[in-house]
């Protein structure tokens, strides 16, 4: 039955949800008429063969990977209602190997590049608009000051602006429909480059045509920032909106062709083939919705980019951050080390290339490697969900040839500039694969004690007077999944180091479900009055905040009389005066004691030096309060170095 409310949940359609799919789930895919023919055209004499070939080529392009793989197949992936490449992964990594997991990482890593480069090409290119009445204005000042307004009013959360966002790109669709539509009644043969055969021409007859699809893909680059919206507004609404906007998508893309074809024979001057569409007297507005529609595109993925690293830190392949949770907007979430990392380098962007189309080189192959990730994803998935083996395999081949068609020709950017994303995407793949094996690695080395005898010693402890009172509530986490075991270090931080007595112990493993909103827990009894055993399962997208979640499940012991919340100290409990609580939290760090060689070497070193200079502390990562947490360090030794014979002299 819950299932079943889910699914009705994630494909209800409401005019409310379909204003909102408008407004957050298509800015990126919505903006891309800006650039797309510029790209294409470029430099290059305006021919039949090109224009025609282009119009066709873009129209196959949004058939195949937008409708096709993301809004009727990739749509249907939904982890709980959540889309994206993490929660796809999510979803499907139990049916696979290890290798899943690279996977998955590539595909984050690029898709997070493509957020450093998306923003400074969508606000550009509706800037440059402005180049039509002066130019010679200097746009970089003006698309740098928009970018950091953009990120400076993140940490206040995009509530109240988000309202906006619907109507806005309500209006930005019906605007490039009805002046596509325009500039297509002077020339309706363009519409016949619906036919594929007008885009293999393209591809097999004109020079270098081939090539061209790397500008063809900026057509489809939002595609997969489509697929993780999905949590915030619903696969249905996701779907009945991209009928619309594909329709003035595809006027647009057709009214600049038929431009286009009036310039045949000719080289382009002056402005783009979006602006030259417009009629000249509501040109100013349509820069002003232009822009507008730009600022809301970056929105889109910066909000993105926030989702996907909390999704990457729940799943392990990121370092911990502090997240906020600026309004009640599902799904919004705030970091800020990612937010002015993200700020810092889309101005480095602007500043690299000035112009955005010096941009659409780097622009497109990073999202072009997250589209090839997400293929092999959703190939494990279709065969998970036993799909029809010829169709998992045949849509998977055909996906494959069109996106490795589409890397190629990408790559003939690498030199122009495409090696910008392909290094930012790297680096991030980098740190993720150093993290991530860093934490196995350093689980690896973890020593596991019985816990037999240790819970009976706790509990002569806890009643032993002689030994002062550490606490009332002493709760130490643990990587454990069960009371049957603890780490070492933990058992020594309790009895070897000075011994810590208090009235009741606390053992808490939090597990991170494949779900996104999970939250359950779990109690065991171990010794009734002394010691227990929590378990949180929490949804990837759940923040830990262990302190608050602690203190209502000890409410709900209290009231269920399981155990007490005072202290045992007979002149607090004759008051009924509340026992303090006291968190454990033991932090690793590399011994020197080490002889370490070869990949350990740099891997431990990296992940060392990465948790040092990015991630934050222990108690802010489980949200826990630094009035009642104690941090221990404890020496890491991976190997240890060759016994050293010492000589006494005299």
């Amino acid at each position: 039955m819950e299932h079943g409310n889910h699914q009705q949940n994630i494909d209800k359609v409401t005019f409310a949800g379909l204003l909102v799919a408008l407004g957050i789930v298509f800015g990126d895919i919505g903006t891309s008429p800006l650039y797309v023919f510029s790209a294409i055209i470029g430099t290059r004499k305006v021919e039949p063969m090109l224009v025609l070939g282009g119009f066709s080529a873009v129209f196959w392009t949004l058939m195949f990977q937008t409708t096709i793989k993301y809004v009727l197949i990739a749509l249907r992936a939904d982890n709980n209602g959540e889309g994206g490449i993490f929660s796809l992964f999510a979803l499907v990594r139990r049916y696979a190997g290890s290798w899943l997991m690279y996977v998955a990482i590539i595909g984050g890593s690029f898709l997070l590049a493509d957020g450093i480069i998306t923003p400074p090409i969508s606000v550009s290119s509706a800037i440059e608009g402005l180049r039509i009445y002066s130019p010679e204005i200097p746009t970089v000042p003006i698309v740098i000051t928009i970018l950091i307004g953009l990120f400076v009013v993140q940490q206040f959360g995009t509530q109240f602006i988000g309202k906006f966002f619907g109507p806005i790109m309500t209006l930005w669709f019906t605007f490039i429909g009805v002046i596509g539509l325009m500039s297509l009644t002077s020339d309706f043969s363009v519409l016949k480059a619906l036919n594929p055969y007008y885009a293999y021409q393209l591809l097999t007859q004109y020079p270098h045509g081939f090539w061209l699809l790397g500008a063809v893909f900026l057509c489809t680059t939002g595609a997969e920032a489509l697929y993780s919206d999905m949590g915030h507004c619903g696969r249905g609404n996701i779907r009945i909106s991209w009928i619309y906007v594909k329709i003035c998508l595809l006027l647009n893309y057709a009214g600049q062709s038929a431009f286009l074809m009036s310039k045949a024979g000719n080289e382009l001057t002056g402005a783009t083939p979006f602006y030259s569409i417009v009629p000249s007297v509501i040109l100013p507005l349509g820069i002003t919705i232009a822009t507008l529609a730009a600022i809301i595109a970056s929105q889109a993925l910066i909000s993105g980019s926030f989702t996907l690293i909390g999704e990457a830190i729940r799943l392990n392949f990121w370092s911990r951050q502090r997240i906020f949770y600026p309004t009640d907007f599902k799904g919004q979430l705030y970091i800020p080390q990612v937010n002015w990392l993200l700020m810092a380098g889309c101005i480095f962007v602007v500043l690299y290339f000035h112009e955005s189309k010096y941009m659409e080189a780097a622009y497109g192959l990073s999202v072009t490697l997250t589209m090839l990730m997400t293929t092999f994803l959703l190939f494990v998935y279709m065969r998970s969900r036993r799909f029809n083996a010829a169709l998992t395999y045949g849509l998977t081949l055909l996906f494959l040839a069109i996106e490795l068609s589409f890397l190629t020709a990408n790559l003939e950017k690498f030199p122009e500039g495409g090696y910008v994303s392909v290094l930012v995407g790297f680096l991030l793949f980098g740190i993720m694969w150093i993290w991530f094996n860093g934490r196995k690695l350093r689980r690896k080395l973890l020593v596991w004690e019985k816990t037999e005898n240790f819970f009976g010693t706790l509990k002569e402890l806890s009643n032993d007077k002689t030994i002062p009172q550490y606490a009332t509530h002493l709760v130490y986490l643990t990587a454990s999944d069960s009371p049957k075991k603890l780490e070492r270090e933990t058992i020594e931080s309790i009895l070897e180091k000075t011994p810590k007595r208090a009235d009741v112990y606390w053992f808490v493993h939090v597990k991170t479900d494949d779900h996104p909103f999970t939250t359950k827990y779990k109690v065991e009894t171990i010794a009734k009055e002394d010691v227990y055993f929590i378990t949180f399962t929490l949804g990837f997208r759940i923040e830990p905040r262990i302190s608050y979640l602690f203190e209502l499940v000890l409410e709900e012991l209290v009231k269920n009389k399981e155990v007490e919340r005072t202290s045992r100290h007979p002149a607090l409990k004759q008051y009924n005066i509340h026992g303090d609580i006291r968190f454990v939290l033991l932090s690793s760090f590399l011994s020197y004691e080490n002889d370490l060689s070869g990949t350990d070497n740099f891997i431990m070193r990296s992940y060392y030096i990465l948790r040092r200079w990015f991630s934050i502390r222990e108690d802010a990562a489980y949200g826990l309060d630094a009035d009642s947490v104690v941090i221990e360090n404890v020496p890491v030794v991976v190997a240890r170095p060759e016994k050293i014979q010492l000589e006494r002299v005299e």
